[in-house]
């Protein structure tokens, strides 16, 4: 069992945000933060058996900004 996993959460290009898990092959998306986190929950919970999941969540939030030069 692990304690933790990651997701890698950013702006989607098509509008929303999605998250992608490292190190397993789970993806979702939303178009608000507050659907995204129950939409990585239920993800999570899909995911793995009830004696396998973590016990925590991490979102860790990327954003990219551009700026002229």
């Amino acid at each position: 069992m692990r304690n933790e996993i990651i997701f890698v959460v950013g702006e989607s290009a098509e509008g929303g945000f999605e998250a992608r898990a490292l190190g397993h092959s789970i993806f979702t998306e939303a178009d608000s933060l507050e659907v995204l986190r129950t939409r990585v929950r239920d993800a999570v919970a899909c995911h793995f058996e009830v004696d396998e999941r973590p016990a925590v969540i991490r979102l860790h939030y990327v954003r990219d900004e551009v700026l002229a030069a």
